[in-house]
């Protein structure tokens, strides 16, 4: 006896539920692969992350905001951003490769 079968012989509504299974399959895999292998990589990043790396917040934005306030002159600021290129490589903001304008 052929469960999946209908009475006459066709796939009947089973065939409906195969094409569920494996979308399920295919979302579960790629959540289990964001959770797991893909998180080191930066492919789970959200924008809020980038955000925070890239801006108001950012080594150089703030080293730029001490300059302009006054707190660090112009010798420090240059010694610090020079750091900062060396161990995260150059901001490629305009006017903060060369220092101050």
């Amino acid at each position: 006896m052929n469960v999946i079968a209908w009475h006459d012989g066709g796939p009947g509504p089973w065939i409906l539920f195969f094409p569920l299974v494996w979308a399920v399959v295919v979302v579960g895999a790629v959540l289990v692969l964001r959770r797991t292998v893909w998180r080191g990589r930066g492919c789970g990043r959200g924008p809020w992350q980038w955000r925070a790396a890239n801006g108001e917040h950012a080594p150089v934005a703030l080293l730029g905001r001490r300059y302009a306030a006054g707190e660090i002159d112009e010798d420090e600021y240059r010694s610090r951003l020079a750091v900062l290129n060396e161990q995260h490589g150059p901001s490629g903001a305009p006017g903060t490769e060369d220092g101050p304008r």
